[in-house]
């Protein structure tokens, strides 16, 4: 009898077991509430920084639009300043032409017509007149076609003009467009050569030339005057 154990030792035996259980079940259950923590504080980390990043992005893209609009308004006005300078030097390269072009008109001028208005676009020149018979408007265009400075002379539109005070019941109003013929560049040939300066002992003397006749043209005619009405 003395081998018997009658203590409840079952019964220890399972407590002990369900102790054990709660423990390793709460020790589960704070482990896992840890590492939820954990990943939410490392989430929340992450998630503050890539906050912080586009952030700092959107300041920098700010900045950057603006300092796109800034060159955007510089290539702008550095346009508009480009235009005003190539204006300012189209104008000072046609101050010759200009004055080539209304001398040359004057050259062309027949007796018996005379211009109204005259304008230019680019090469092409409008013009509208009045003369006193058809003959001075084909004289008018012949002369220009001849010109070489002009070139084209287009008739757009003539109408008998009988009330006419300048020229009478024969006169005739019209328009006319001609072109301007493009420039041609100075040959070596066609350039002044320079003076040679001394040659043999001798200082080279250039020849003086006179003035001829104020108002002869090329052709060897003056520019011709319309009498005043």
């Amino acid at each position: 009898m003395n081998g018997i154990n009658l203590l409840p030792w079952r019964e220890w035996e399972r407590e002990r077991l369900r102790r054990e259980f709660l423990t390793q079940l709460a020790a589960v259950v704070l482990g896992a509430v840890a590492a939820v923590m954990i990943a939410g504080l490392v989430l929340d980390y992450r998630v503050d920084a890539q906050n912080a990043r586009n952030r700092f992005l959107r300041e920098q893209i700010t900045t950057l639009d603006q300092q796109i609009t800034e060159i955007a308004n510089l290539r702008k006005m550095r346009g508009e300043l480009l235009a005003r300078i190539q204006v300012i030097l189209e104008l000072q390269a046609n101050r010759p032409t200009v004055v080539r072009v209304f001398d040359e008109l004057v050259r062309t001028l027949p007796a018996g017509l005379h211009f109204n208005t005259l304008s230019m676009t680019g090469s092409t020149l409008s013009l509208t007149a009045e003369a006193e018979a058809n003959q001075r408007i084909a004289t008018l265009m012949r002369n220009l076609d001849a010109s070489s400075l002009f070139m084209e002379p287009t008739l757009k539109s003539i109408q008998e003009d009988p009330d006419n005070a300048h020229y009478g019941a024969e006169a005739s109003a019209f328009n006319l467009t001609f072109a301007q013929t493009p420039p041609h560049p100075v040959s070596d040939a066609e350039q002044p050569s320079e003076p040679s300066g001394r040659e043999d002992g001798k200082t080279a003397r250039t020849p003086s030339v006179s003035a001829g006749p104020r108002g002869a043209g090329p052709r060897g005619a003056g520019p011709r005057s319309v009498g005043e009405d």
